[in-house]
Formats: structure tokens, C-alpha cells, sequence
């Protein structure tokens, strides 16, 4: 049996991975540091914690739920506490991409994300519409790749990726530099940007009069339908003349010519996982 030590198990993203493994064929140690950490999962999962020392030995497989910031430091506490031939699997691309991750070629990176439960899932259980995160109920599809470490243990170790973000439907095979695109330049950088834009947007009408349910039905309801058409959600859909015209207007308003190179840039790239993983860190 595949034995995998997951650390920082009793965290947020801890308790959701322990959850799904439990129900999977994999023979799981939970690390946990925290008192609180370590009650919850006694408390809802039923699960007792063990020494870092102990889950580290023999193990095949070390998954990091801990914080970026931190990846880097616990990843060089466990490095020469592990057998050549372990995989050490990082949820995020901005430690590893940062240069956090210690060297040592015996041993495999791996590095995985959920895509999260997209707008137009066509989910009908009740359950799964309220699953934003994903990794419950609702399908999401995931990014994975093979940072170093030999061809065969890709497969091992997207097993594990599909068991801790069940249900997946799709898994994508990409690089480490393509996953840290994704977030945070992407995911983060631009598209909570925006929302959080479309939210402060949401509030300036509100400000101006319009009655608050009235600004929120009427921004989440036309958005639902712009997304759909620009991602072809809605094939059928299609822009009024005015829409387009609006949009022409505002785009030099609301965004300064180049913005795109100066987000996906490597060095932008880049410059923003060193801070992520070194808080107040500059170059």
C-alpha cells in the first residue's frame, strides 16, 4: 500500500484533504502542529495525529498543506528525513517556482491545483451548486506537473492529486512555469483584481442610489451572461451594438495600454510568487 504523510492535515486545506483520503486506497500519517489543528481533526474526522519523525518513515509520498510562505521551510526540515525515490507534492507553483524548494535529485517534486468548480458546470444536486471551493461535491477539473523525478511517478502522484480534489473531471498536464501563470497572474493577479473591481463597482452604484438587492441581481445576472459569451458558454449569445460601444470607451479608462505584458511577463511572473512566499520581500 502507497503510504503518504500529509502535513499541516489539520489546517483548512489539511482538513479537506484529510476527508477525501480517508476514503481512498492510500495508507495516510496525519502531521499536525497545532493543538486546534489536531482537535478538529480528532473531533470531525475521527483521526489521530503523529509525530513528524514517525510519518516520515518509509513513506512514499509527502503531501504540504501548509501555507506558501512556509513550503519552503518545512520542505528543507523533511528533505534528509526521507528515502530516495520519495515524492514530495506542493499544492501551489509559487514555492517551488520561487527557488524555495532544497535540492536533491533523488527524491520527485511534484506540484498540483484544483481549477475549482467552474461558473458553467451544469451541476443539478443542490450540494454540489453550493460547493465553491470544490473537493466535496461539485466536479472541477485540476493542473498538475512534474517539476523533477522520474516519468512514472506523474501517474502516482496525479492519483493522488484526483483522490484529495475528488471529484475531478478533468486533469491537465502542464508545466511549473504554466501553473504559476495560472495563479497567480491569472487567477489572482487579474481576475480577483477584477472582481474585486466589479465589487467596489457594485458598491459606487449603490453609493449613487440604486437600491443594493437592485445592483447586486443586476451585476451577478449580466455578468453570468457576458461570461457565458465570452467564454462560449452561450454560443448563441452576442453583444449589442451598444454593449460593444460601451466597451471600447471604458477599456482606456479603466486600463492602462501594455497591462497584459506587465502581468504575465516572467520577471512580473516571477517577482510576484518571491512575494508571496517572502512576504515584503523586493528585488
Amino acid at each position: 500500500m502507497t503510504r503518504i504523510a500529509l502535513l499541516g492535515a489539520g489546517g483548512k486545506m489539511g482538513v479537506r484533504l484529510s476527508t477525501n483520503l480517508q476514503r481512498s486506497r492510500f495508507d495516510v500519517s496525519h502531521v499536525e502542529i497545532s493543538e486546534a489543528g489536531r482537535a478538529r481533526l480528532r473531533d470531525e474526522l475521527g483521526i489521530e495525529t503523529v509525530a513528524l519523525e514517525t510519518a516520515l518513515q518509509d513513506t512514499d509520498i509527502v503531501v504540504l498543506a501548509v501555507p506558501d510562505r512556509l513550503i519552503g521551510k518545512v520542505a528543507r526540515q523533511v528533505i534528509d528525513k526521507v528515502r530516495p525515490g520519495c515524492a514530495l507534492i506542493v499544492l501551489d507553483a509559487a514555492a517551488p517556482y520561487a527557488g524555495e524548494m532544497p535540492e536533491r535529485d533523488d527524491v520527485t517534486y511534484f506540484c498540483t491545483h484544483p481549477c475549482h468548480p467552474p461558473l458553467f458546470g451544469y451541476e443539478t444536486d443542490p450540494a454540489a451548486q453550493r460547493d465553491f471551493f470544490g473537493g466535496v461535491a461539485a466536479k472541477q477539473g485540476i493542473v498538475c506537473a512534474l517539476i523533477q523525478g522520474p516519468e512514472d511517478h506523474y501517474a502516482l502522484c496525479e492519483e493522488v492529486a484526483r483522490t484529495i480534489y475528488a471529484p475531478v473531471v478533468r486533469s491537465h498536464r502542464c508545466t511549473l512555469e504554466q501553473i504559476a501563470i495560472l495563479e497567480p497572474a491569472l487567477a489572482e493577479t487579474v481576475g480577483a483584481t477584477l472582481c474585486q473591481a466589479m465589487r467596489e463597482a457594485t458598491d459606487e452604484a449603490i453609493r449613487r442610489g440604486v437600491p443594493e438587492a437592485a445592483a447586486i441581481d443586476f451585476m451577478l445576472g449580466h455578468l453570468q451572461i457576458e461570461l457565458s459569451i465570452f467564454f462560449k458558454a452561450f454560443t448563441d449569445g452576442q453583444f449589442s451594438e451598444g454593449a460593444i460601444q460601451a466597451m471600447e470607451e471604458a477599456k482606456p479608462v479603466i486600463f492602462r495600454e501594455g497591462w497584459l505584458d506587465r502581468v504575465f511577463a516572467p520577471e512580473a511572473v516571477r517577482r510576484s510568487v518571491v512575494s508571496i512566499c517572502n512576504p515584503g520581500h523586493t528585488e
